[in-house]
């Protein structure tokens, strides 16, 4: 293939992408986001394994059917529930992709042809340098965060006395042997960076509480094709730096949107350590009392309402409840009840959990809306049906300075006339604080699954 002709399309592949991300930024367009992705990547992959330079396919063919049969046997058998997890999974597998390419290239800058007379050229050094950095503090931040989502390790945030001044203490001698190894080209200097490039991801994402987990999610992404960028220009493959940008510009765009919407400061998540004030797990307040209620007397409620907000959190994702609460939603709808869902920004375990759920469960998109466009009308809502979104909905964040959640907006379900609050029992969410709403004198806790909650409900109003 000539390099025109590999150029070109390239270019179109690059176009592609650029049209995924602007369909899968409306979950009216995500299908068609999707196709485009991967019409992109076919093109993509396409064209690298035409070109002249590929003259070995046995161990490409090797590595596509062995990460094709892995990735179908996880596409078909992961759970919803287990998504933010498998994509802070995936993330650690670029920056590990990142890392080896860069090992490689040391090992043998000649097949790579960035070499001259001192050796491999210095912007060469550079890219590789940035590259295994970044891919490093993904590969094992990653990690950090899928044991945290996985629940293999604690979500209350490790922190330690000194630990920012221990990790600037990393970041500066990363810098200086990033520019030792670009002037030396000293193999121990570079896997000495690597090494510290490793300790600086942990550390980085252990001091994150659970409740700023979507944050890390879309941090990571952003990393990942900053990783993927310094791939693409170690390996000087077009495609793999627009796709690495795209994708790192677009993570960052959306780890400050969800800053924003958490009242966090940028810098401080890029840096790492936000919210990371050592708390303690609140297991609810011994002497209030709760007023429980049953599937029926929430059926009697809502059906008797003029209006109801329905509030999903993860409790609704580990349950699967999507299909039983759409269902509960267009029986209310048929009795004349206006339904709405309230979904907050950072609802669940990555950005845009809540949405693919409902979405998958044909929820239509005009009665969805976000936090900012349906907390104003709370006030006036007849009923908010809460199910398992307890952080998102805690107004300690609005009380307490201390709170883990400490500034962060929150949907003002404690406003509505009454609040149905369908948990298993009354144990804290994932940031560990209790939520003062289960004891309000307009709440009703409804206990149980919420998938068998809701189902119930259903019966009682199809009665």
């Amino acid at each position: 293939m000539s390099a025109n002709l590999a150029a070109i399309l390239y270019l179109i592949a690059g176009v592609l992408f650029i049209m995924a991300l602007r369909g899968l930024s409306s979950p009216k367009s995500a299908r068609q986001g999707n196709l485009f992705g991967i019409a992109g990547m076919v093109i993509a992959v396409g064209t690298t394994l035409a070109q002249s330079s590929v003259e070995d396919y046995l161990w490409i063919a090797i590595g596509i059917v062995a990460g094709g049969l892995i990735g179908t046997t996880i596409a078909l058998k992961i759970k919803m529930t287990a998504m933010p997890q498998l994509v802070a999974g995936f993330h650690s597998l670029v920056g590990l992709a990142a890392v080896l390419v860069a090992g490689a290239t040391l090992h043998s800058p000649e097949v790579f042809g960035i070499t001259d007379e001192a050796g491999i050229r210095l912007i060469s050094r550079i890219e590789m340098s940035i590259g295994v950095v970044i891919g490093a503090l993904t590969f094992t931040g990653s990690i950090i965060a899928f044991a945290k989502l996985q629940e293999l390790m604690t979500g209350v945030p490790l922190v330690f006395k000194g630990q920012h001044l221990v990790n600037l203490c990393l970041l500066l001698g990363i810098v200086a042997l990033a520019v030792l190894f670009c002037l030396t080209q000293s193999p121990t200097l570079f896997w000495i960076m690597t090494g510290l490039a490793l300790l600086f991801g942990v550390l980085l994402i252990m001091p994150i509480g659970g409740a700023d987990m979507p944050v890390v999610i879309s941090m990571l992404n952003s990393y990942s094709g900053w990783a993927a960028a310094g791939i693409g220009f170690t390996l000087e493959n077009t495609v793999l730096i627009i796709v690495g940008a795209l994708v790192g510009s677009s993570g960052a765009i959306l780890s400050y949107i969800m800053c924003k919407a958490m009242n966090r400061s940028f810098i401080s998540v890029i840096m790492g350590g936000f919210g990371a004030t050592a708390s303690t797990i609140s297991t609810g307040a011994k002497d209030k009392t709760v007023k429980p209620g049953s599937a029926e007397d929430a059926a009697f409620i809502m059906s008797n309402a003029g209006s109801v907000v329905i509030v999903p959190g993860y409790g609704l994702a580990v349950a699967q409840a999507q299909h039983a609460i759409r269902e509960m939603g267009d029986l209310l709808k048929k009795a004349g009840v206006n339904v709405r869902y309230a979904i907050h920004p950072v609802a669940g375990r990555m950005p845009g959990h809540m949405n693919v759920l409902l979405a998958e469960a044909n929820v239509s998109y005009d009665e969805v809306f976000e936090l900012d466009d349906i907390n104003s009308d709370l006030p006036n809502t007849d009923v908010a049906f809460v199910i398992g979104a307890n952080d998102v909905t805690n107004p300690l964040a609005k009380t307490d300075p201390s709170s883990p959640i400490a500034g962060m907006p929150i949907l003002d379900v404690e406003k509505a006339k009454t609040v149905l609050f369908v948990k298993r029992s009354l144990a804290p969410g994932y940031a560990g604080i209790d939520n003062p709403v289960f004891y309000n004198q307009n709440t009703m806790m409804l206990f149980g699954d919420a998938k068998k909650m809701v189902e119930e409900i259903v019966k009682a109003l199809q009665a």
